[in-house]
């Protein structure tokens, strides 16, 4: 099965829906933050759980990873190694890019349902969520940039599938994709 990768900006919708897609294909989900979780417990940490990002040792851990770029494209090697193989969902900011193997699907939002969705996913206020959006929009965007050289958020070229979540439930944006993939690999 060739592999399904998901991407958009924070709280588009993607990992929900990739879990989603992975049980019903009945293969295995991989996000990029499992990678860095990885990552993590390979230089002494101990991550557990959504929240580690947000304790001291997460955030520790995100602070070496913001002065060395080599955590990204270690996260981006191993993840092209897994959709080269297939049979495998996975959510990536910049695989799409950066692999030439995958269906390739972009799950866009507006800044509101994404700041609606993280707020009530996070149980934090509409207005804390947009800044937070805000904030890492730009941080990845400069990133991804620097990185790269990806418009991240902007350039949608290497898509097979474009969806605008903003008025879907998360079962219709899961069918359009396993509709649009079933489709391309008849």
């Amino acid at each position: 099965m060739e592999a399904i990768v998901i991407s958009g900006l924070p709280a588009a919708g993607k990992t929900v829906s990739a879990h989603a897609v992975s049980g019903r294909l009945g293969v295995p989900m991989i996000g990029g933050t499992d990678i860095l979780k990885q990552m993590a417990m390979e230089r002494g940490y101990k991550p557990g759980g959504e929240e580690w990002w947000d304790t001291s040792e997460g955030m520790r851990f995100l602070k070496e990873r913001d002065s060395n770029h080599d955590f990204d494209k270690e996260t981006d090697r191993r993840m092209t190694e897994i959709v080269k193989k297939g049979n495998v969902v996975v959510t990536s900011y910049t695989a799409p890019w950066i692999i030439k193997e995958g269906f390739k699907v972009w799950i866009s939002a507006s800044p509101g349902t994404r700041a609606e969705r993280m707020a009530k996913r996070d149980r934090i206020s509409v207005d804390e969520s947009r800044k937070l959006i805000t904030e890492r929009d730009e941080k990845n965007r400069k990133l991804y940039m620097a990185l790269y050289k990806i418009d991240f958020g902007r350039d949608i070229k290497p898509f097979h599938l474009v969806i605008e979540s903003d008025k879907m439930s998360n079962e219709q944006v899961v069918n359009e994709i396993l509709g649009a993939y079933k489709k391309r690999n008849k």
